[in-house]
């Protein structure tokens, strides 16, 4: 765990002329060389990238402002010289340079602890393993019918340092929070969010964490710094977040999901999300009672039932009324590469769920799915635990086609559950499933891998589903061979 200020003093957290290096040059930490040169600071960076992968513009800015920087590696001298070192998210914090600052007493922060001492706005914060990004940007367009300035961003979009850089001239901060940024967040005197929703908790990045156990505790952060009077959102159908709900958040505590029992909070019932009061707990303002209709929305099936309980119970938290959510509803578009479908070809669907890049995802989207499964997976192995798709893959995947370094990891872990074959490329798998399928029948990319081994991101690897697809649907000759049964 990397080692955190706990200065809450913001007049002393960084002071003129000291010495700030900030590690990994994707937008936060773009972001946090301005903010730090506007608070007087002299700033380093140091990239493992190689030079020509960062954008010239970038490189440019940097000469012009005579910031010194590095690139294709981590020189020691730069993290043991540092007065403070900044992590953008992506970075382990088990690198050896940052092994050797900690032995150094040099403090270690992330975007979450600098926000702490310089953010203005109340903020409601997002995190969970699997529909972070659509609750984030559902939240967003629901609070923009009741506030009249509303900010996106943290972990999608804009960094959250860029906005303390601003003016802060927003009603609301609404912010994705991933497990990386809690890592660097200070442990108890971090972020205070007004409303923290916790959505669900799979295995995930644990090629990144010791174990599953500290995936668990990294998510739990989010609540660490919140008071009485803040809300922490749980979910009441995931045994993990039930098993700590009492160690962790000391605030007003409310659930969602299809079992709450006698707790307060979002339940769903059949298309609708109804708000409701236990005989412990009451929602404020009378809310119990309040009836959401989903049914003639894009959010009526699962998992966005539960993302829209989630997203639902935080905007009346927070004051929106009733008929700005419903509008808010309404007009929501789901997600690119997020049980999207493509095409209907032959009576058989095409979905694209690239974004699903560990196992909880993909039991979500088949859970989701009434018809049976071809089912494309694979790719970069994230040190999930296959094990907990094999029910779900007996009883819907009638065929599963596996891509990527993880083919044959999946392979054995899936053998006895499927029919299993492993090509070669995406496009090649969707060729396959096209001569497999029957009408009635669903083709599902839902990877439970990451995408680095073949794409430059699961965006990349969605729009090449897509359009093999697509290219498919204007040529329905075409086909590709090379298919290896097991």
């Amino acid at each position: 765990m990397a080692t955190s200020i706990t200065n809450t003093d913001t007049g002393n957290f960084l002071s003129p002329g000291m010495t700030i290096l900030v590690v990994g040059l994707g937008k936060t930490g773009v972001a946090a060389v301005k903010f730090f040169l506007q608070h007087g600071a002299r700033v380093t960076v140091s990239d493992s990238s190689h030079k020509d992968t960062i954008a010239p513009e970038i490189l440019a800015w940097f000469e012009e402002n005579n910031i010194t920087f590095e690139t294709g590696g981590h020189s020691m001298g730069l993290f043991t010289s540092a007065d403070l070192i900044f992590v953008s998210p992506g970075i382990p914090l088990s690198i050896e340079p940052l092994v050797e600052a900690r032995r150094s007493s040099i403090p270690i922060v992330g975007e979450l602890e600098i926000t702490t001492h310089y953010l203005k706005t109340p903020v409601v914060g997002i995190t969970g393993t699997n529909g972070k990004t659509t609750v984030t940007t559902l939240l967003g367009d629901i609070f923009k019918a009741s506030f009249e300035n509303v900010f996106v961003g943290g972990n999608i979009g804009t960094p959250l340092l860029e906005y303390v850089s601003g003016s802060q001239d927003a009603d609301i901060v609404v912010a994705e929070i991933s497990s990386f940024q809690l890592d660097t967040g200070a442990e108890k005197n971090g972020l205070p969010f007004k409303a923290a929703i916790l959505l669900n908790i799979s295995p995930d990045h644990l090629e990144r964490y010791t174990s599953f156990s500290a995936y668990v505790d990294s998510k739990f952060k989010i609540f660490a710094a919140q008071g009485p009077d803040d809300f922490a959102i749980l979910n009441a159908d995931d045994a993990e977040i039930m098993n700590r709900r009492h160690l962790w958040p000391e605030n007003q505590k409310f659930f969602f999901g299809e079992e709450l029992a006698d707790l307060a909070g979002a339940t769903i019932h059949a298309k609708k999300i109804i708000l409701k009061n236990s005989s412990n707990s009451a929602l404020p303002d009378n809310m119990h009672g309040e009836e959401y209709d989903l049914s003639k929305t894009s959010l009526r099936n699962s998992p966005n039932l539960q993302n829209a309980a989630a997203a639902i119970l935080a905007a009346r938290l927070m004051g929106c009324q009733q008929q700005d959510i419903l509008k808010g509803l309404v007009a929501f578009k789901p997600l690119e590469h997020r049980m999207s479908l493509v095409a209907e070809i032959g009576g058989v669907s095409y979905i694209d769920d690239s974004k699903a890049t560990n196992v909880g995802a993909v039991y979500s989207a088949l859970g989701a799915i009434k018809q049976p499964v071809i089912l494309i997976a694979g790719g970069r192995d994230k040190g999930g635990d296959y094990s907990i798709l094999s029910e779900p893959v007996h009883r819907k995947v009638k065929h599963m086609l596996l891509i990527g370094e993880a083919r044959d990891k999946m392979t054995r872990a899936f053998l006895a559950f499927t029919t299993i074959e492993t090509v070669d490329s995406l496009q090649e798998a969707v060729f396959r499933a096209a001569s497999l399928a029957v009408p009635g029948d669903a083709v599902l990319l839902s990877p439970a891998c990451a995408s680095f081994d073949m794409f430059s991101s699961y965006t990349e690897r969605g729009t090449v589903f897509k359009n093999s697809v697509l290219e498919m649907k204007n040529n329905p000759a075409g086909k590709t061979e090379g298919a290896v049964s097991h």
